[in-house]
């Protein structure tokens, strides 16, 4: 067994997997998702928005702009990082511009009454992004705050209960 060198730093799990094929296969779901996103928002989703009754239509006006802002989002950072991983960024120079991209936790626009009364299609989307948005933020919080630091859970409300629930009937 090899000796400890006190002088070399730990190997970061956050960096590692950041690197790796899970990260590669992270990044091409993301990039698929808003993909599917403006295929179904351009298209399918637009004939699906006019069938819906005001309230419904709302909805789906108020989900679909939550749904890309997210993906955007999620996007830039998928990006910023594989630069990172590609070695056109250090990663200093990613923290810098990592500010400009407002990586948070957007949860769904639609009430819990009307959600379950969106398309389908929506729903899916939604749900898959919320994910995706759960997992990119866990890994950004070990990259950039370190496992020593983990960031504030949102304070709990009684909308973020409903939503909560929502998310478990639904998603």
């Amino acid at each position: 067994m090899g000796r400890i060198n006190p002088d070399e730093e730990p190997v970061s799990f956050a960096q590692r997997l950041a690197a790796s094929e899970a990260f590669k296969a992270m990044f091409r779901e993301g990039m698929t998702l808003v993909e599917d996103a403006a295929s179904y928002l351009d298209g399918p989703g637009r004939e699906e928005a006019r069938a819906l009754p005001r309230a419904e239509s709302l909805a789906y006006a108020a989900e679909s702009m939550r749904l890309t802002t997210r993906l955007m989002q999620l996007a830039s950072w998928l990006l910023l990082q594989r630069a990172v991983n590609d070695g056109e960024l250090t990663p200093e120079e990613a923290a810098s511009e990592k500010r400009k991209v407002r990586l948070s936790y957007q949860e769904s626009a639609a009430s819990p009454e009307v959600f379950p009364r969106l398309p389908q299609a929506l729903r899916d989307l939604v749900c898959e992004s919320m994910r995706l948005q759960a997992r990119i933020i866990h890994l950004d919080q070990l990259l950039y705050l370190g496992p020593e630091r983990p960031a504030a859970a949102p304070a709990g409300s009684p909308l973020e209960e409903q939503m909560n629930r929502l998310r478990a009937a639904f998603c």
